[in-house]
């Protein structure tokens, strides 16, 4: 298919060109993105928080809900100096306000890329299992987040985006239910 580019007279530079809507989904999706010039690599680290249901028979996992309203655990960058599991416990309570949590095991980590601009983002995310110690403390979200949430774990499955977390979740409940922490 040959692609058509509208010319406008040299004469008549600030005049509009009228463009159809064909048109405008064609440039749209055939615009060409700027060529890769750097790969960074972006540790993060994070949490799957749970606390045990008030009859101790299940488990509910708290999550956010980001600013494009996908559900997510509660993750962040690794700073300079520290390790993943200090970055795990400070983006946890910067993100959440919970303060009086565990964490209890590494669970895993996950690997994505994705572009930003001219730049390719390889993120690493460690992921450990952190147990929620006080029922009374009350999540709190950040100003950024459309949502934080108790979800029941059948419920939490069902919510949130990613596959990856989706199986360190399973990994979660069987380490919990087997005392395996």
């Amino acid at each position: 298919m040959e692609r058509r580019t509208l010319k406008v007279p040299e004469a008549l530079p600030t005049e509009k060109i009228k463009t159809s809507p064909l048109e405008k989904i064609k440039t749209a999706v055939f615009r060409k993105k700027p060529a890769i010039q750097e790969i960074v690599r972006e540790p993060t680290s994070g949490g799957i928080v749970f606390r045990y249901t008030e009859d101790k028979k299940d488990i509910e996992i708290l999550l956010i809900q980001d600013s494009k309203e996908r559900w997510t655990i509660p993750k962040g960058h690794i700073e300079p100096g520290e390790t993943a599991k200090v970055t795990a416990r400070r983006e946890i309570e910067e993100e959440t306000g919970l303060k009086n949590v565990s964490i209890l095991s590494w669970l895993g980590k996950i690997h994505f890329k994705y572009r930003r601009l001219d730049k390719l983002v390889l993120m690493t995310t460690q992921i450990y299992l952190v147990q929620a110690l006080d029922e009374k403390e009350h999540p709190m979200k950040e100003k950024w987040m459309k949502g934080i949430k108790w979800f029941s774990f059948a419920d939490a499955l069902d919510a949130i985006e990613y596959d990856d977390i989706e199986k360190l979740m399973l990994i979660a409940k069987k380490k919990i239910r087997a005392g395996d922490l």
